[in-house]
């Protein structure tokens, strides 16, 4: 069985954003930048899976500028055994990305695509899904725990209520969630090994894929500061505060 993991690089989540001073995004100079941390899930999902036995090829890939074959490095020294850049500058909008992907995945013909849940830059949560739509695959989301069955594949996702068991048919799109794994270091040697693999590159213009944006950030602005609290000492002076204070009642 055959896996294709998408990859996106990120701002570190160790890192404080910082928006621009013309409030047109985030300032990303100067700023480390690392594998989204849910992406990295993803990959060890897949060399755990590649290390039991159930799957044969681990294939990363990732869209973005020349700098994002770091992130695709760092996946080959966790364990893909390949890995697909396509080259864009530029944002990438959730639609554009599942089309390449939905591309890619008829030219490399995999058997499941585990991917992050979301990527912790704009928190989007649509990549897995409309991909899911676009291939009519079998989707899981928000998975903790995978396990193989007869012909699919058994996943626990996360839901507002606890926890839901769902068996899928095969081929089937994973997203996944913290609580699924713990992500590995990768070793010194396994990281040099990284270095000397080759990359296949392609562009969106090679899997004729628009990648013109439907949104238009209007403004980007920081968060307001939280304001401290206060006491009050009994509960008519709460509802009375919620009621002419804050205007919540």
């Amino acid at each position: 069985m055959k896996v294709l993991v998408p990859v996106k690089r990120v701002i570190d989540y160790n890192v404080k954003v910082r928006v621009k001073a013309d409030q047109s995004g985030v300032d990303l100079a100067n700023v480390k930048m690392s594998m989204n941390p849910f992406d990295e899930i993803a990959v060890e999902q897949a060399v755990r899976m590649k290390e039991a036995g159930t799957v044969t090829e681990v294939v990363a890939v990732t869209l973005g500028a020349e700098q994002s074959q770091e992130t695709l490095r760092t996946a080959l020294a966790m364990g893909a055994d390949r890995a697909i850049h396509v080259v864009h500058d530029g944002e990438l909008e959730p639609l554009a990305v599942a089309k390449m992907l939905a591309k890619l995945v008829e030219e490399e013909s995999p058997d499941m695509v585990i991917l992050g849940k979301q990527a912790i830059d704009d928190d989007a949560n649509q990549t897995g899904q409309i991909l899911s739509g676009l291939l009519g695959w079998s989707q899981g989301t928000f998975v903790s725990k995978v396990e193989a069955s007869d012909g699919g594949v058994k996943v626990t996702r996360e839901v507002d209520a606890g926890l839901e068991t769902v068996a899928l048919k095969m081929p089937a799109i994973l997203t996944v969630d913290l609580r699924l794994n713990e992500p590995r270091y990768a070793s010194l040697p396994n990281i040099m090994k990284a270095r000397k693999k080759e990359i296949a590159k392609k562009t969106p213009e090679e899997l004729g894929v628009d990648t013109a944006p439907r949104l238009t950030i209007v403004k980007v602005e920081e968060p307001p500061k939280r304001q401290g609290g206060a006491k009050v000492g009994s509960v008519e002076e709460l509802v009375s505060k919620l009621h002419n204070d804050v205007g919540v009642i």
